[in-house]
């Protein structure tokens, strides 16, 4: 994974005595982590699709909030602050049956109380599967 050196604290922050949680058990891995791009993968497997065998929408979803969440984590001061969903949209594009798709987030406003990310998710080839709007609160962390 590659981390920007701009963030390294607070993605130590993040990570450290992390416990288990959605983005493990859907496979979620982190390829970059940058103040403004968040990158990671999920693969399409029996955690990630519907009875049809298709990638389930809430799943897409999950990997767009973590992505936004971890974004607006390295944009805060770690110590001090966290950031929580208020809001979530998405749109379903294509159908995925198979393979990984990749999420970028970027963010369309950093502000002192809210922040708002924009993923995108594509497959393997490059094919757009979904585009979400995020937006987060930042609250004071709570020990």
């Amino acid at each position: 994974m590659h981390i920007d050196e701009a963030v390294r604290k607070q993605a130590e922050v993040l990570f450290k005595n992390e416990r288990p949680n959605m983005g493990h058990a859907l496979g979620i891995e982190f390829e970059s982590l940058k103040q403004d791009e968040i990158v990671a993968t999920m693969p399409v497997n029996d955690n990630t699709v519907q009875p049809y065998g298709l990638l389930h929408g809430g799943a897409s979803a999950a990997l767009a909030e973590t992505l936004a969440s971890v974004g607006g984590v390295l944009n805060v001061d770690a110590d001090k602050q966290m950031v929580v969903g208020i809001e979530i949209n998405a749109n379903h594009l294509k159908a995925v049956r198979s393979g990984k798709v990749r999420g970028t987030a970027v963010p369309i406003h950093r502000g002192a109380r809210t922040q708002v990310w924009e993923i995108k998710i594509r497959t393997d080839t490059g094919k757009l599967v979904c585009v979400s709007r995020c937006t987060l609160a930042v609250v004071a962390r709570r020990n």
